[in-house]
């Protein structure tokens, strides 16, 4: 008897037990699934590179989970054919209007200029091109070396910092294996502004780039250097002029008065005279 009543409260126990796993594991389910369904995005079918254009393709639906939507994504591909690609895109990746150039520009560098920035392209060689190393993106300072019409010394100066390479010869991307090209024009994006100090520098005098790590962005204040301020350069030392001044001219002494010579006055005595000084 005591058997039989261990044995049904087992048996209820057993059953309690699988009723609260089933209710906990519907539970789960229900807070782990989307809210609503699932999203559909155009997503590219295949790899993409920057310049390419989308066709019909290139581009495939993806589902997309409801509970976290993409800001600028596109529900449909109405629209996309014939934008271009500015980044390049992995198969399967949703496509976002950010990594699209705008609607109805035309494939070119122009695509790759930011709204308010400007390409401009100066003349390079192995030497001011670091030897091949400046690729599309890498980040330069410019540098030029020229002469004013007031200091006999000639003098460097840096006219633009972190400054990013979007081309250089006719290239718009890198090598893939990042070997160096030499190239004879390297293509700036810059400001308004700084366009402006790069076309009178290089009007001015030899430019040069300064390769400078992609992350760093600080911007340095320096001055400019001159000739005479490099190290083993005499910087040549005024000498001092001497001055003869002419020796003070005394005053000649006035020469003495002339002493008046008294008059003789000759007396005669009856028969004899006598001269007599008169003053």
């Amino acid at each position: 008897m005591v058997a039989r009543r261990l044995i049904i409260a087992l048996a209820l126990s057993l059953a309690g037990s699988a009723l609260f796993t089933f209710w906990l594991g519907k539970k789960f389910s229900r807070n782990s699934a989307p809210a609503g369904g699932e999203l559909h995005y155009v997503a590219t079918a295949q790899n993409l590179n920057a310049g390419d254009v989308l066709t019909p393709s290139t581009l495939k639906l993806v589902a997309w989970p409801s509970n976290a939507p993409l800001e600028g994504a596109f529900p449909k591909p109405d629209g996309l054919m014939g934008r271009i690609v500015l980044y390049p895109l992995a198969a399967g990746e949703p496509v976002i209007e950010r990594q699209l150039a705008a609607a109805g520009s035309s494939a070119g560098l122009s695509m790759k200029i930011p709204d308010g920035m400007r390409a401009i392209s100066l003349r390079s060689d192995q030497v001011v091109g670091v030897a091949g190393f400046l690729l599309p993106g890498t980040h330069v300072d410019v540098l030029v070396t020229y002469h004013s019409p007031n200091m006999p010394d000639s003098i460097t100066s840096t006219v633009l910092q972190d400054a990013q390479i979007i081309a250089t010869g006719q290239k718009m991307e890198p090598d893939p294996e990042g070997k160096p090209t030499n190239t004879d024009v390297v293509t700036l994006l810059v400001n308004p502004e700084d366009a402006e100090k790069v076309v009178e520098a290089s009007a001015q005098g030899s430019v040069h780039f300064v390769l400078r790590n992609g992350s760093d962005h600080q911007q340095l204040n320096s001055q400019p250097v001159q000739l005479s301020q490099l190290g083993g350069v005499p910087v040549a030392a005024k000498k001092a002029v001497a001055v003869s001044r002419p020796e003070p001219v005394k005053a000649a002494a006035p020469a003495p008065a002339p002493v008046p010579k008294p008059y003789v006055v000759e007396m005669i005595y009856g028969d004899k005279s006598s001269p007599e000084n008169v003053k």
